[in-house]
């Protein structure tokens, strides 16, 4: 394989551990990088505020499944949904009878409604680190760039929110991105297309990146990147198009590939500097 100067991470599932929290053992891993100079961005479709309140704001980021790309603190590129979009969303789940409760995701901000259930505020303390109440979501639509509308629902996203939200909005991205969760983002805005844009941005070809994942919301992200790895405990159509197969997050597969992959690689610029020595 070709060795990767940039590796997007999935989080959820992938990098996470069955607690939610990034591994102790993964911050060595994170100095090596650099020493190697390899470039790692967390991808997620998590918000740009609470990635950067994990892992600190001077790494590159891929965050709310791509709408949202950073850079050594600085948020390079976002892709917006167009106010009809996010209407036609909070229209079409008027209709849906089982409990669910709505974000509208801006670059900096996680809207939600005042009303929302209490177990979906447990879920907000997770995902959105920057997140304000408000008692119409509708009236923020039109002030606010909204990059992402998130549907949070738990009796299972993908059986009762995706068949209404595909319908209402088939020009935008739908994705499945957990069983509880569904988000929907600008059309071509998705995790592989912002690995593009950041490989781009920072002078790497696509075929010198690589991208680790678990669920559907990481598809294109896998299938863009140059060395495709899916996690043991990955989504079915995720192993298919995947290079590698990881041991599972449990079992901490991202951190144990990366150091496979360093260790090959530091052996190789040992030659080097050998070979260069005669």
């Amino acid at each position: 394989m070709v060795f990767p100067r940039l590796i997007a991470l999935d989080m959820d599932g992938t990098l996470l551990d069955g607690e939610s929290k990034i591994p102790e053992s993964f911050w060595p891993v994170l100095k090596r990088a650099e020493e190697l100079g390899v470039t790692i961005a967390p991808a997620s479709g998590r918000q740009l505020a609470t990635l950067q309140h994990q892992f600190g704001p001077e790494l590159s980021f891929i965050a709310e499944n791509g709408t949202a790309i950073a850079h050594k603190g600085e948020i390079i590129h976002v892709s917006v949904l167009p106010d009809d979009a996010v209407l036609r969303i909070l229209d079409a789940l008027q209709a849906v009878t089982v409990d669910h409760d709505v974000v509208l995701c801006t670059p900096t901000v996680g809207y939600v409604s005042e009303d929302a259930n209490p177990d979906t505020f447990v879920q907000l303390e997770k995902y959105y680190y920057s997140r304000e109440t408000v008692k119409d979501l509708r009236a923020m639509v039109k002030d606010s760039d909204i990059i992402k509308v998130a549907i949070y629902c738990s009796a299972g996203s993908e059986e009762h929110i995706a068949p209404v939200v595909f319908k209402a909005v088939p020009d935008h991205n739908v994705a499945v991105s957990g069983k509880e969760w569904l988000d929907v983002m600008p059309a071509g805005a998705n995790k592989g297309a912002a690995l593009h844009y950041m490989a781009d941005t920072l002078g790497i070809d696509i075929a010198e990146t690589a991208a680790f994942g678990d669920y559907l919301n990481d598809y294109e992200l896998l299938q863009e990147a140059g060395t495709a790895v899916a996690m043991d405990n990955a989504h079915p159509q995720l192993k298919d198009v995947a290079d590698v197969i990881a041991p599972s997050n449990l079992d901490h597969g991202v951190i144990t590939v990366l150091n496979e992959w360093f260790n090959k690689m530091e052996s190789t610029q040992r030659v080097h500097a050998n070979q260069r020595e005669f």
